[in-house]
């Protein structure tokens, strides 16, 4: 019997993302791109700095996961920006390679000199940063973003237009503003650009319509996580037809960072049953090499790529592993640990775990407990965590178990 979309070999999810009244107001393009900005949006991360090295590893490893398009920097930031560009194009890795500029044509000469196959092009779009961000006449954000996008069609780019401040915008006057550039200037594709998380998911519909109703263009998801609505927001904008979604390794990013990778494509696979066509299993590496080279620390609850999340402290969970075992793993968890990367589950050993947990970690040291030695050790083992305040090391049990048990290491096995 074929295995329902909800319940794979590798995850089981809620089979209502899958019932039909839930699926009937879904609009999902027939092909969805990943646009990657780790290397751009992500450095923007306050304390994040990557060398050239840096960014070059960083592009090798987003190729080896499979993802489409890399954003790999705006080379009017420094000399280095504009080398590592240069030298992950030259690497010819896989993915197109991206810059990113201002609507400026010397902006977009660096961009061709690095030999990018695309540009991102951003502008400010709500009249008020125009006026007190950036203090311009309104009139120079539309002749720049004009001239600009013209002169980077003639050079061979595909232009994408980014306009900043997208949902804090008149919606009137910035439609007004890009069919302009649209027809006299150029434009391959519009970024929906919630520059500051403020958008919320309920509106993402209304968003994406209004745009499509007056702009007949590719459409891209470009959402920050000011309060946390980045994931949602990308799935909201990509059910209603919108065709690339930008996102961040681990979601780093200007603030609160970007809409994460791993969350979002996960999600699609396993709710939606919508497979971008990346290596899964990459992911957990993809993130501890970011994590590595931003100097970022990583809650270890993390969702997809946590260090913690297949580790098992609760005493009933533990017990439910040991009953599941290999056999039937996604009793526990959502998805397998295998699909991402992730080390295999077991479990750990602190102040949550329970008789079973310690039974089984002294059986594996050579211990043939009693019920009552069982106890009194996990009673040890809650008072060492709740002193020390984290979990045992396989050693410090080691040490408890024979201090709680003076003389049976003469019943070792």
């Amino acid at each position: 019997m074929p295995s329902e979309p909800w319940k794979k070999d590798k995850w089981f999810v809620s089979p209502w993302n899958f019932a039909e009244p839930v699926r009937a107001g879904l609009h999902f393009a027939d092909q969805i791109k990943v646009h990657d900005v780790t290397l751009r949006d992500g450095e923007q991360q306050t304390g994040v700095v990557f060398s050239k090295d840096d960014k070059i590893r960083i592009a090798e490893a987003l190729a080896e996961a499979g993802v489409p398009r890399i954003e790999a920097g705006m080379p009017v930031v420094s000399p280095s920006d504009a080398a590592a560009i240069k030298e992950i194009v030259k690497r010819n890795l896989g993915p197109q390679i991206f810059a990113f500029s201002r609507c400026m044509v010397d902006d977009v000469k660096r961009a061709v000199d690095c030999g990018v196959s695309g540009v991102v092009m951003e502008v400010p779009s709500s009249e008020h940063i125009i006026k007190y961000a950036y203090q311009w006449p309104l009139e120079k954000a539309i002749a720049l973003s004009i001239e600009s996008t013209a002169y980077a069609h003639e050079q061979g780019l595909e232009v994408v237009f980014f306009p900043i401040d997208f949902t804090r915008a008149d919606m009137s006057w910035v439609l007004d503003l890009i069919t302009r550039v649209a027809k006299e200037g150029h434009m391959d594709g519009l970024v929906l650009v919630d520059t500051f998380g403020v958008c919320s998911p309920h509106a993402m519909q209304y968003f994406v319509r209004q745009v499509k109703a007056r702009i007949d263009k590719r459409l891209e998801a470009h959402f920050h996580m000011d309060f946390g609505m980045g994931v949602a927001n990308t799935v909201m904008a990509l059910a209603e037809g919108v065709e690339v979604l930008h996102t961040t390794v681990l979601g780093i990013g200007e603030r609160a960072g970007n809409t994460p990778m791993e969350e979002t494509v996960m999600g699609l696979l396993t709710m939606y049953g919508i497979d971008l066509g990346l290596k899964y299993d990459k992911l957990y590496s993809l993130a501890h090499l970011v994590q590595e080279l931003s100097g970022q620390p990583v809650p270890k609850n993390k969702p997809i790529v946590g260090d913690w999340l297949f580790q098992i402290e609760s005493g009933i969970i533990a017990s439910w592993f040991m009953n599941c075992g290999d056999t039937n793993p996604t009793e526990l968890f959502p998805f397998h640990w295998d699909v991402v990367g992730q080390p295999a589950a077991g479990w750990v050993l602190g102040k949550g775990s329970g008789l079973d947990s310690v039974r089984a970690a002294l059986k594996n040291i050579g211990y043939k407990p009693s019920e009552e030695d069982v106890a009194k050790v996990l009673a040890a083992v809650k008072d060492f965590s709740l002193r020390q305040k984290r979990l045992l090391t396989p050693e410090e049990f080691k040490s408890v178990a024979a201090a709680t048990l003076p003389g049976k290491a003469a019943s070792k096995a």
